[in-house]
């Protein structure tokens, strides 16, 4: 299996590209530099791609450049939030016209853009599935005041159902993670129980999430889970 995780060079990004393969996968890691010393921890292949979704007409055209012939599962992991996003100093009229733009351009434009240039890739396999990473944020009365970060988050909800109704002739599976507040500082390395008691259940490990998608590919060609809502256990919100 093929399986291409955009956005892996930290946090869970990182951990899905040391976590999801197994011995006999090939993995290949996107993101602005390679990061130090990555490798799967089940024995799979790991490459990588040096791409910058900050510039998502490069980014995608270096992507559908290096890409495999074949994708089986590409995984979207890339978005960014505003300066002050999750504080109370967060103020929608303080962010700049240029921060909102850039945030628009990484989390929208470039998404759009490296769908459009991989989805041929993705389609020539026989799993064609495509994982993208969204947010509570994304969801109605989620409580949160972040404008920007919001709105390209429920942008990424309907580019998911466009996608499924262009191409589901051709058994494209595509499905969202709506992830609440998650705990990066505990790598994959971490033992699960520790990096679940770090925030007392206020936030959710990238174990959890990775094993979620573990989940998602094992499943069977003639089912896949649509969207996957994963809040910490004592968000107020959920």
């Amino acid at each position: 299996m093929h399986i291409m995780v955009i956005g892996a060079s930290k946090g869970l990004g990182r951990a899905l590209v040391e976590g999801v393969g197994t011995v006999g996968d090939t993995v290949v890691g996107v993101s602005r530099q390679r990061p130090h010393s990555v490798q799967s921890a089940n024995g799979a292949t790991v490459t990588w791609v040096e791409a910058d979704m900050s510039h998502p007409v490069a980014a995608a055209d270096a992507l559908s450049a290096a890409a495999p012939h074949a994708i089986d599962v590409l995984i979207y992991n890339v978005g960014i939030w505003e300066a002050k996003a999750f504080s109370e100093d967060y103020n929608f009229l303080d962010d700049s016209d240029e921060s909102i733009q850039q945030l628009v351009g990484v989390n929208i434009t470039a998404t759009l853009l490296v769908l459009k240039r991989l989805l041929p890739h993705v389609l020539r396999s026989d799993k064609a599935q495509v994982i993208l990473t969204g947010s509570t944020s994304a969801l109605r009365q989620s409580g949160r005041p972040e404008v920007a970060f919001g709105a390209s988050k429920f942008a990424l909800n309907g580019i998911a159902d466009s996608l499924r109704e262009g191409f589901r002739e051709q058994g494209l599976k595509v499905s969202v993670l709506q992830l609440g507040y998650l705990n990066t500082e505990d790598a994959l390395s971490v033992p699960v129980e520790d990096a679940a008691a770090r925030d007392e259940g206020h936030t959710v490990p990238v174990h959890d999430v990775v094993s979620v998608v573990r989940t998602m590919l094992t499943l069977s060609d003639a089912s896949f889970m649509r969207e996957v809502l994963l809040p910490a256990r004592y968000d107020e919100r959920f």
